[in-house]
């Protein structure tokens, strides 16, 4: 005799049982190795002492530009002012209507004066830089024709502040 199969279900035999455990493992792996990561960066982060500093606050005012007494170059002067308790970093200086132009300053060596590039200009918190014709300036190099009066748009780009825009007036050289 045979037997034909049973259609009864508590007769019928149960399905081997998967292990779960390792499927449960690779599914909370990629959520904790993200978790770890996330807070190592964080903990890295606060420890360089950067965390919650808040930002330099940039104002540019006096701007101000000599008319060219000669066609080769001329200096641009502004006031920097630093509000906030975090230093910042002047990094150039540019204008789309003048072209070339170079963060410099006033190097007196045996009595002679000469001009020096400046890579940057640092801001201190809670400071005011004032450019002078005997210290720091912006170099302008082959201007086009400047008469008083005149206002060039420039643009200030700091470090951490980014693009700080200002109008400089054209104005007598004043030594």
């Amino acid at each position: 005799m045979s037997s034909a199969p049973s259609t009864d279900p508590a007769e019928r035999p149960a399905p081997p049982r998967r292990r779960t455990t390792s499927g449960a493992l690779s599914a909370a792996y990629v959520p904790v190795v993200t978790c770890v990561t996330a807070l190592m960066l964080l903990m890295a982060y606060t420890a360089t002492g950067a965390a919650g500093e808040p930002p330099a606050r940039i104002s540019v005012s006096n701007a101000r530009i000599f008319v060219s007494s000669n066609s080769v170059n001329t200096a641009a002067f502004f006031d920097i002012t630093n509000t906030g308790p975090t230093g910042d970093v002047l990094k150039s200086v540019s204008s789309a209507e003048l072209g070339s132009t170079m963060l410099g300053r006033r190097v007196t060596e045996d009595g002679a004066g000469r001009m020096e590039a400046l890579p940057s200009l640092t801001i201190p918190a809670r400071s005011r830089v004032t450019m002078s014709p005997y210290g720091v300036d912006v170099m302008v190099l082959d201007p086009p024709k400047l008469k008083v009066g005149d206002v060039v748009r420039f643009d200030l780009w700091f470090l951490g502040s980014g693009r700080v825009s200002v109008d400089a007036v054209v104005v007598p050289p004043q030594m």
